[in-house]
């Protein structure tokens, strides 16, 4: 840690871990209920569970971001943070919002819009946090007159992200254009911009841990830019199929949807090579683990998976069962979970007392478990949706009946899932166990960290 300021990043990360355990404490209740009988029915019914499963998803990922914002930045930057105060002003808005949407859902209250459940208060709230968000970060980088691509691309994904956030505050009586606006924001987020956020955390965790030369790996980042613009907005089409909108969009859908995590996974292969070329060995090989994983997993579940059932002839099929659900995991997890605890596993070291910058047997076997215990869920969720494709909708059977045939597949999930928690627990209890450090570490030390590897990949 070069700069005081760069402290406020280990409160994010430490909200977004404890909303992390959270989520999946919903997710496991979720899919529990599946097996039967279902005891908490009256109390806590899956309709409830789902949402608040979801909805943590969204609001700890969001928390991630912000705090691995407050972390690169100021070194990207090479100056201290805007406003410490203003941050955590953000942070405390943002986390009683999701709190009181959480206690709100318990009683129904909410638009029963799908990811975009909070009531209007709730959301204004969420604007006036991204707001003071924009304002703080855009505020740094101009006192501190350094601007890096970067930088760029990373304040481009989280501008957009709030700019698409607005279709989501007005109200639709016609159900076929509120479906249409909510995709305007949900897979413009995570199907767009935020492959920009995830490309630029990579980039900068790249060039730090591989070797890899800041300039070429920056011109990927353009690439991505490209990408999204091109594959991301015209591939908001394949969520457009079934809903009442021109036939034209099928083959538009169906294809640009499939080029969006292409330039990412690229940029991890060079990195990848470039560190084998340049004989570099950073100590912290445990975020190199995260990091090379989040564009891998990306690949597999956003790519491959996304392939495999996007395309409109497939999809017809697919559309609304659990197919939908094993791409949805394997797609979220890689891109954007994995990147968030690459780089907390990045900063923490810096930002905590006695910690190996090495990692632990601990973050390992959390990484170990987290990917296995992730991929078991997506095989458990492919079963289980391709019987429930055929039996449901080829056989005609009715969903109660389905759900009964292929319920040995969600003890299947049921398992995979709790080898996954463990995994997410034992991060979790790495994060905590060792006290935060608010003072700067040793310049010269730092200085060398952070930016030796630029100079390696340079030579």
């Amino acid at each position: 840690m070069r700069y005081k300021t760069q402290s406020v990043a280990y409160w994010y990360f430490a909200v977004a871990m404890v909303l992390f355990g959270l989520q999946l404490v919903f997710g496991l209740l979720s899919a529990a209920k599946y097996l039967g009988p279902d005891p908490l029915l009256y109390i806590l019914p899956f309709d409830v569970t789902k949402v608040i499963h979801t909805n943590l998803l969204i609001v700890w990922v969001l928390t991630g971001f912000m705090g691995a914002t407050y972390w690169l930045v100021p070194e990207e930057s090479r100056t201290e943070l805007y406003s410490v105060k203003l941050a955590y002003v953000q942070l405390v808005l943002f986390a009683l919002m999701g709190v009181t949407a959480i206690i709100g859902y318990l009683f129904r209250y909410g638009t029963g819009n799908k990811l975009l459940e909070q009531p209007l208060p709730h959301k204004l709230v969420i604007v006036l946090v991204m707001l003071i968000f924009l304002y703080n970060i855009g505020m740094t980088i101009r006192k501190s007159g350094r601007f890096t691509t970067t930088e760029g691309v990373l304040l481009l994904g989280l501008g957009s992200a709030a700019l698409l956030y607005l279709p989501a505050l007005f109200h639709y009586e016609n159900y076929t254009v509120s479906i249409f606006y909510r995709w305007w924001t949900i897979h413009l987020w995570v199907e767009g911009v935020w492959e920009m956020i995830q490309g630029a955390f990579l980039a900068y965790l790249l060039i730090r841990l591989s070797g890899a030369d800041r300039e070429v790996m920056e011109k990927w980042l353009y690439v991505i830019v490209g990408l999204v613009f091109i594959a991301g907005i015209l591939g908001t089409a394949h969520h457009y199929y079934w809903v009442g909108v021109p036939s034209y969009w099928l083959p538009i859908g169906g294809f640009f949807s499939a080029l969006e995590p292409v330039a990412l996974v690229g940029m991890a292969v060079y990195a990848y090579s470039a560190m084998r070329r340049s004989g570099l060995n950073h100590p912290n090989t445990l975020a190199l683990h995260w990091t090379i994983g989040s564009a891998v997993f990306t690949l597999f579940g956003a790519g491959l998976l996304g392939l495999a059932h996007t395309f409109p002839s497939v999809n017809k099929w697919t559309h609304g069962t659990l197919i939908t659900a094993m791409h949805g995991h394997a797609a979220f997890y890689g891109a954007y979970a994995m990147i968030i605890l690459a780089m907390i596993t990045y900063a923490l070291p810096s930002m905590t007392h006695e910690r190996s910058e090495r990692g632990s047997s601990i973050g390992y076997w959390a990484f170990w478990l987290q990917l296995a215990g992730m991929f078991g869920m997506t095989l458990s969720f492919a079963t289980a949706g391709i019987g429930q494709v055929y039996l449901e909708r080829v056989l005609g059977l009715g969903y109660l009946d389905t759900q009964l045939k292929i319920q040995i597949h969600f003890l299947m999930l049921v398992a995979t899932a709790s080898l996954f928690a463990i995994g997410a627990g034992l991060f979790i209890y790495d994060f905590f166990r060792h006290a935060p450090r608010f003072e700067p570490a040793d310049e010269t030390r730092a200085e060398a960290a952070t930016y030796g590897g630029e100079a390696a990949g340079r030579a």
